[in-house]
């Protein structure tokens, strides 16, 4: 397999660091992937004094500030320790956090940020600022998620709905060329769980599979034609649950990369109910993709 990167044009990896142990793991997995692409590396951290500023003494805002370098330059630092070939910048913002990734990442950026949580089920559930950045993003957002130090499976996952998921499915493809692994696309659709729906599902069941075989043969094929050193599996299955059978694929993937949605009236216009339930609960980082433009149904 050749390691032609396939994604040319690529922005610089951003990456939020707040000082909590999963914002060191995604430095630390923003700068392997930086390094991966060949790409720069900026860390920012938010100090998030100008709303507060009037009410605040100056002496502590300079504290505050000066605490947001310090963090900068440790975490620099240990990048920079494990990956000396690669250019790393710091940014210390005054706004929201949210905010200043976006405003780093630019037009071509990709946001890392870390899964937070406080232990037990809450650990479970992605925080404010992840939720934040990824509900509105207009460039990929990856949310680390999975051990700390995790064991390679040697596969990129991509979630794919519908043709519309080509662009997913392309950004998954020079994910896996810049691994040097292959690539994994799956297709599940949701099968209604009432004795009445079972019925109609009989009836119509074989229909339905060839529709959704051909949707899946249709971004395969592509995928394959604009990827040709890449080895690319195509698996589809039916499932009660579309996220939960997302959720379990991903403990066999060293990333999972789904499409974003426009689900207004949900959490915003990237996330729908599934992509909310692989940020919040996958068993490896998830690469979120904006998808933009009207007629797309919420996933």
């Amino acid at each position: 397999m050749g390691g032609t990167t396939a994604r040319p044009g690529l922005g610089r990896i951003v990456v939020g660091v707040d000082g909590s142990p999963s914002a060191r793991t995604a430095a630390m997995w923003a700068a392997a992937e930086a390094a991966l692409r060949g790409s720069s590396l900026c860390l920012v951290h938010a100090a998030d004094t100008d709303a507060p500023a009037p009410f605040l003494p100056q002496s502590e805002i300079v504290r505050i500030r000066q605490a947001g370098r310090e963090l900068l330059d440790r975490t620099a630092g240990s990048i920079s320790a494990r990956h000396p070939e690669l250019a790393v910048v710091t940014e210390l913002a005054d706004g929201a956090a949210a905010a200043g990734l976006r405003r780093a990442a630019a037009l071509t950026g990709t946001i890392v940020v870390g899964h937070r949580g406080l232990g037990g089920f809450s650990s479970l559930l992605l925080g404010s600022v992840g939720l934040e950045v990824a509900a509105a993003a207009t460039t990929p957002v990856i949310v680390v998620r999975g051990a700390a130090e995790p064991v390679e499976a040697g596969v990129v996952l991509a979630a794919v709905r519908n043709e519309a998921d080509v662009g997913c499915a392309r950004a998954a493809a020079g994910e896996a060329l810049l691994r040097k692994v292959p690539l994994r696309l799956l297709h599940i659709w949701g099968t209604p769980l009432s004795a009445g729906s079972r019925a109609a599902l009989r009836n119509g069941g074989e229909e339905t599979a060839r529709g959704h075989v051909h949707v899946l043969a249709a971004i395969s094929d592509r995928i394959r034609d604009e990827f040709p050193d890449l080895t690319v599996y195509a698996d589809g299955q039916k499932s009660h649950s579309v996220p939960g059978a997302l959720v379990e694929a991903s403990r066999h993937a060293d990333l999972l990369v789904s499409g974003g949605r426009r689900s207004p009236g949900y959490l915003g216009p990237t996330i729908g109910r599934t992509t909310l339930g692989l940020l919040q609960h996958a068993h490896c980082p998830v690469e979120l993709i904006p998808r933009s433009g009207p007629g797309h149904g919420s996933t």
